[in-house]
Formats: C-alpha cells, sequence, structure tokens
C-alpha cells in the first residue's frame, strides 16, 4: 500500500495500523480506498466491492474491522478524508457538480437541517450546562471567530452584552492586535472562541495565549479532534459542511441561539431591566426613528391637522 500525504487522518492511520493482518481482498480494499478515495465516498457498499473486486460482505467486514460501525460510519470517515484533502473549488464540484438548478435550494436547505439534527444527536449536554454556568460566573468574557466565522462571534458578542456586564469582542486585522486585546486576561475570564475547518491558527493562538494565562477557554467547533478544543475546558460541536465554497454554519448558529435563550431564562431580571433602558435610550435618541424604517411616508405631506410629532411616535419600530 503507497502511503497518502496526510497518514494523520483517522482513516488512513487506521488502515495502516491494521493493514499488516488483512485478508488480501481487504489489502485490495485498503489500496483503492487510499488511492481513489475521492472516488469510494460515492460508493455504496455493494458498488465498492464490485469496483475492486470483492463481495460486499468483505466490504463491510473491512469498515467493521478498522473500527467503524458497518460501512455508514466507515463512507462518514471518507468524507472527512476528503473534505481534508479537496480544496474548495474541487470539493464544491463534487458536492454540487451533479446537481441541477432546481435541485439546488432543496438540497443546501436539507443539507442544512440534516447538520441541525446531526449536531443534536452529539452534542454534549453536560458541555452546555458547563458552558452556561461558565459564562454566567466570567468576570469579563472575550469572543473570537475570523473569516467566515466572525459574523457568528459577532451575533453572540451581541446579545451576550444585553445579559453580562462586561463583553469585547476580539477584533482580528492582526495578530498582534489579537494578543494586545487579550493582554489582561485573567483566571477570572473567559474566552469563547469559534472556528470551523479550515481552522484557523489566530484564534488557536489566542486560545492558548488566554489558557497560559489561566482563563477558561470555551469552543465552538465542528469535533471532539479539533485542534481547538486543545486549550479547552468546554467544547461545544456543532455539525459544518465547511469545505463547500459557501460556508454553512447553520447548525453553530443554534447552538448560540440556545446558549442565549438559557442565559436569558438564568438572568430573566437583569436582561428585562437591561431591555426597558435600552427602550428608553431608543426613545430619547430616536434610534428607531419613523424616517430612517418608513422612508416611503417622507414623500407625502401629511393630512391637513395631523400632528406630524404623533405620527413619528406611532411609526417607531423596535
Amino acid at each position: 500500500m503507497e502511503p497518502t500525504e496526510n497518514t494523520t487522518n483517522e482513516l488512513i492511520v487506521r488502515i495502516e495500523e491494521r493493514y499488516a493482518k488483512m485478508s488480501k481482498g481487504q489489502r485490495r480494499l485498503a489500496d483503492y480506498v487510499c488511492r481513489n478515495y475521492d472516488k469510494a465516498v460515492f460508493l455504496t457498499a455493494a458498488k465498492l466491492g464490485e469496483t475492486v473486486g470483492v463481495s460486499e460482505s468483505t466490504v463491510v467486514r473491512f469498515a467493521i474491522q478498522l473500527g467503524y460501525k458497518g460501512y455508514p460510519g466507515f463512507q462518514k470517515a471518507l468524507e472527512e478524508l476528503v473534505k481534508n484533502k479537496l480544496n474548495s473549488i474541487q470539493w464544491m464540484e463534487v458536492t454540487y457538480g451533479r446537481i441541477t438548478q432546481s435541485e439546488i435550494l432543496h438540497t443546501v436547505l436539507q443539507s442544512d437541517i440534516d447538520k441541525i439534527k446531526e449536531t443534536l444527536a452529539v452534542i454534549d449536554h453536560k458541555a452546555f450546562d458547563l458552558a452556561i454556568e461558565t459564562i454566567l460566573n466570567a468576570k469579563k468574557i472575550y469572543v473570537i471567530g475570523i473569516r467566515s466565522c466572525a459574523p457568528l462571534a459577532s451575533f453572540l458578542s451581541f446579545y451576550l452584552n444585553l445579559i453580562c456586564p462586561d463583553v469585547t469582542p476580539v477584533t482580528t486585522n492582526s495578530s498582534s492586535e489579537i494578543f494586545e486585546q487579550l493582554i489582561r486576561i485573567g483566571e477570572e475570564d473567559l474566552i469563547i472562541g469559534i472556528s470551523f475547518p479550515r481552522y484557523s491558527m489566530r484564534t488557536l493562538k489566542a486560545l492558548e495565549f488566554a489558557s497560559n494565562r489561566k482563563a477558561k477557554v470555551i469552543t465552538l467547533t465542528d469535533s471532539v479532534h479539533s485542534p481547538m478544543n486543545l486549550y479547552s475546558s468546554c467544547n461545544l460541536i456543532a455539525r459544518s459542511d465547511i469545505a463547500s465554497i459557501v460556508d454553512s454554519l447553520v447548525a453553530p448558529l443554534s447552538v448560540i441561539n440556545a446558549l442565549i435563550v438559557a442565559l436569558c431564562m438564568k438572568k430573566q431580571r437583569e436582561v428585562i431591566s437591561t431591555l426597558e433602558t435600552l427602550e428608553k435610550i431608543w426613545g430619547e435618541y430616536q434610534v428607531y426613528s419613523g424616517d430612517e424604517l418608513n422612508p416611503v411616508s417622507t414623500s407625502f405631506p401629511p393630512d391637513d391637522g395631523a400632528d406630524t410629532g404623533e405620527k413619528k411616535d406611532g411609526n417607531r419600530h423596535e
């Protein structure tokens, strides 16, 4: 068997460890998978057996011998191998190349639904509860997410700011800026790092920096094997199909929503008080004025005798 470029992949490691004890047919399977993983990922057990020249039962036994729960588990590992090997454009081609225009909407939405279902099946409820407790007990909270994960970090920071007294979204224009913003982080503080493949080295270094200063670390990532978990005491796992040209982050956003709702339930009085204060500020400073949110109305003169001031207040939205 010729080794592939990246022998650190879990599937390849398992094959290499067991290769010497495999039967002749299983070795043929192993060789084919290592050289043609991008083709094997789309084959059923029967079709893979036919391609290699072994029976379907041999394929299933091969998957079980590698430590997977049958062929579906083996195929899932193949998908991970393909994602790690192919660049974004190549993965988009093999994933969506056979989909017609009319199927795109259904296929993409169904994929997002599947990711949420998978997340619900694998997420650690104890880790979720620990995350809530850690956030509530933190003196200061830092949130970091880079590139496609930046909107997730911004969304989480926005709502955490309504719940917790001291929240800082870490801006990530450069590595030096990240460390400058984290310079005062300490053991009473918390950093929440969000990263999915391809994993951000800047996010990882920020988590390492915080961990070295005894701060608490929570991660939101796609796998227990993610490098983001190296410095984390609380790992939240959300499935993601990040390797296509568009990053699917629906499931991570759902986990963030759940975090926010759970925190609001824990701090109902504080949140209500904050919102009441904001309502007064929004009204006093006309943050949500009728002129801003309903520009069409300004093109028509007010009715005779109408109180334009009252109309403006009546049109204010929240």
